[in-house]
């Protein structure tokens, strides 16, 4: 009855039926949309969905638990997100504030590398299966409604490059550098001097093998390097999808060290995932399967760091549907490769990567997620004082960097 209870509560639009372990159907939502059909294979999991909702769909879904029999999972998460507003956010108390900060998001250097390979040392074929050629894994930047994947995230690539206002010769910190993408693109459409840093040991053997095999070894050197141990100067420092797995505790650490690493008359850009609604408590799944030690912050969070380590919000934009678009098109790519993935790994990580990207994307789609690009500078006069120049100084990044077979 409580499972009963919660689901009626909080599924009212669409047309879902779930059945229970006794044979009962419940029938949910007001018959609108796609027909959406589960069931649930035993009471421990009835008990664990009434109890943890949060936490036990996620679990319920990988250990079948919860199986679809009508639709996909990302049909009924999408479902989920479009009642989202019967169910409000969870703030965070005093309690869960400490919690976070001081067990569960320290991110101590040794916790730091541990958390990083838990997510990026797996495969990079894996990786392959659902990301562009050049292996951009943050959000894309869809100029047009009509952009392919590639073309998105080249277009990211450019509007990064732009807001840097790169000059040939200049020095390039990119710090959480990936797969080496962004920072061999820069290397090569700018002629600037990329120093990528990663804590993954993945990243960094096909970062380094990219640089090699393009040519570009001398202009892009990768390092596996924490960013608190960086020493510098550096004319342009860069940090895309990074921020996110820093940690709360560590904010103001993050931000003395951009301005500590940047030049007096440097430029920053930070590119990041936030919450549009406020400080909230993170998706406990996604904490514990996905991303540990990770922390989604609000704007509120993160500007009053900004500001007490010195350095100037020269320019913000806020992306708010391109992430959600972004992982449409993962989504899809990792469902048409979902066999060749089972073959690398099993049925039960298939579906928790169905799982992961399908909440994401509900995230920014019904949850206030965005990204925000901070543009920072420590003179007031970096920077031009208007936006003309991001279109004007657009360096044209096409597509990835070739390298050799």
């Amino acid at each position: 009855m409580a499972l009963q209870d919660f689901l009626q509560r909080v599924i009212r639009d669409g047309d879902l039926s779930v059945k229970l372990p006794s044979g009962e159907v419940l029938k949910l939502g007001d018959g609108t949309g796609p027909r959406i059909a589960v069931r649930i294979a035993d009471r421990r999991w009835m008990t664990w969905l009434a109890i943890y909702p949060s936490m036990a769909l996620g679990e319920a879904y990988m250990d079948g638990g919860l199986v679809m029999e009508e639709g996909a999972i990302w049909d009924l998460v999408d479902l989920i997100g479009r009642n989202a507003r019967y169910r409000p956010l969870k703030r965070v108390g005093a309690l869960s504030r400490w919690w976070l900060d001081r067990r569960l998001q320290a991110n101590a250097r040794l916790a730091a590398r541990r958390n990083v390979a838990h997510h990026y040392d797996l495969s990079v074929d894996f990786y392959r299966r659902f990301l562009d050629p050049d292996l951009q894994y943050s959000c894309a930047y869809f100029a047009r409604p009509d952009m392919t994947l590639e073309e998105a995230q080249a277009a990211k690539k450019q509007h990064i490059a732009a807001k840097l206002l790169l000059q040939p010769g200049q020095t390039v910190l990119d710090i959480g550098c990936g797969w080496g993408g962004l920072g061999l693109s820069l290397a090569q459409a700018a002629d600037v001097q990329v120093d990528g840093i990663t804590l993954s040991t993945e990243q960094l053997g096909t970062a380094r093998w990219r640089a090699e095999s393009s040519g570009l070894a001398e202009r892009a050197r990768f390092s596996l390097t924490d960013y608190r141990d960086v020493q510098g100067p550096y004319d342009r420092v860069v940090s895309v999808g990074m921020f996110e797995h820093v940690g709360r505790p560590n904010y103001q650490t993050y931000f003395d060290q951009i301005a500590r690493l940047l030049k007096d008359d440097g430029v920053a850009l930070v590119h990041a995932i936030g919450r549009s609604e406020g400080p909230a408590l993170n998706q406990p799944w996604i904490e514990k399967y996905i991303f540990p030690g990770g922390y989604i912050p609000a704007l509120s969070e993160v500007i009053p760091c900004v500001e007490r380590a010195g350095l100037i919000v020269a320019d913000m934009e806020i992306l708010r549907l391109h992430y959600a678009e972004t992982l449409r098109c993962w989504r899809e790519r990792f469902t048409a490769q979902r066999a060749e993935v089972a073959r690398m790994y099993d049925e039960r990580f298939c579906r928790m990567w169905e799982f992961y990207l399908s909440i994401s994307e509900l995230a920014f789609r019904h949850r206030g997620h965005m990204v925000f690009q901070l543009q920072l500078t420590k003179r007031i006069d970096a920077a031009p004082i208007t936006r003309d120049y991001m279109a004007r100084n657009d360096p044209r990044i096409a597509e990835p960097v070739r390298q050799v077979a």
